[in-house]
């Protein structure tokens, strides 16, 4: 798709309608944000970000990580360490001297497409200028800064009745989306429509695992603990650990993955003691030969590993924090990747590929990743992968 198209908002041809079982994210508007002005972005099950450096790659990912920290309860700082990188080229601040930025999505799942769009002030200081959740043509719950010398936005929600809308102010430095189950008691038709679009939005925002392994961090035994795969991967032999012995079906799929992945013969993925109780991972190289210890392989072979393990698992083995009040089998996980193919040759990048057809096939896990022309190419001959060509 060209980066044009893209930022105009255009879509495939419009087809019989989806509606999706789990809650997912099926679109990603960066109205100004970085070098992306006016830009709304499909999302699919395996979405490939293309482009030169400087095309706005990184941007895109980070937006969505945003979205999704600020969806999973965090305050604008976090999610927004340095803000001053996301306000638009050349922005001119107002008589205020306030400069922002501005981004949002759409989230579809059983109650139809619902929207989320948001307005961030970052300058002079950073807080929420106005955020709308709508479904329909119709505001369900809307935010205004009325007050500048307060920290806090003026809400109101749909209530339906006598009273037809609520108002109340809400801090500024966190998404009033997210805080609507706890202020809306959902009494009404129009307040328990207003909470299950928030819920909708919440459950996609916060089904999100960013991924950006560091093979320096991935070497050196690790302690034994939950299991949980950090963004890093830097416990990746611990996590190997626990799906050796939990779950050995996809144990074994990672296995036979490492056979294209990694470089000679491959017979199994196992784990050792070490020493002071750490574990260390290996690569069995079959009978008659020495097991080579993660320390020893190259950085794009252990790039490799760690994502091909992220794309095979689920929720349960990555440190993530799901909806709890959701069943894992009634979320989709997404996976985001900033440089999917950073350090991998084209047999690794099309391993990656093939593992995420497979895993996004059955609608429990999506892809959202920026990659390297090389395996864009290869990705764009594929069924199912679609490619946002940020070139142009």
């Amino acid at each position: 798709m060209p980066a044009q198209a893209a930022r105009r908002g255009s879509a495939p041809p419009a087809g019989p309608a989806q509606r999706h079982a789990r809650p997912v994210i099926t679109e990603l508007r960066l109205s100004a944000f970085g070098p992306h002005r006016g830009a709304a972005f499909p999302i699919g099950p395996v979405t490939l970000f293309a482009g030169p450096s400087g095309s706005g790659k990184s941007q895109v990912l980070a937006a969505y990580e945003a979205l999704a920290g600020l969806g999973a309860g965090a305050t604008l700082e976090e999610a927004f360490p340095d803000p001053a990188a996301r306000i638009p080229e050349r922005a001119v601040p107002d008589a205020q001297r306030r400069r922002g930025f501005r981004l949002g999505c759409t989230v579809d799942g059983l109650a139809g497409p619902v929207r989320l769009d948001l307005a961030v002030q970052a300058e002079p200081t950073l807080r929420i200028a106005g955020e709308r959740l709508s479904q329909d043509g119709q505001i369900l719950f809307a935010t205004a800064l009325r007050d500048p010398g307060r920290r806090s936005v003026q809400a109101s929600w749909l209530t339906g009745g006598a009273v037809g809308v609520t108002r109340a102010p809400l801090p500024d430095d966190r998404l009033g989306t997210a805080l609507l189950p706890l202020r809306v008691a959902g009494s009404t038709a129009g307040q328990r429509k207003v909470l299950t679009a928030a819920e909708q939005v919440i459950v996609a925002l916060r089904s999100v695992f960013a991924c950006d392994p560091r093979p320096d961090r991935m070497r050196a035994p690790v302690p034994q603990g939950e299991g949980r795969l950090l963004g890093d991967c830097a416990n990746l032999a611990d996590v190997l650990r626990r799906t050796r012995h939990e779950c050995g079906t996809r144990h074994a799929l990672l296995a036979e993955a490492a056979r294209t992945g990694c470089a000679g013969p491959v017979a199994a993925l196992d784990v050792r003691a070490a020493e002071g109780g750490a574990v260390t991972a290996v690569l069995d190289r079959g009978p008659g030969r020495p097991a080579t210890e993660l320390a020893r392989l190259g950085a794009g072979e252990l790039r490799f590993l760690a994502l091909a393990l992220v794309l095979l698992t689920g929720p349960g083995v990555l440190d993530m924090d799901p909806a709890a009040e959701l069943l894992s089998a009634q979320q989709a996980l997404t996976v985001l990747a900033d440089g999917l193919d950073r350090g991998l040759d084209g047999r690794q990048g099309g391993e990656l590929l093939r593992l995420a057809l497979l895993s996004c096939g059955r609608g429990h896990v999506r892809l959202v990743a920026a990659v390297g022309e090389g395996t864009a190419a290869a990705a764009r001959r594929l069924e199912g992968v679609s490619v946002v060509d940020l070139s142009s």
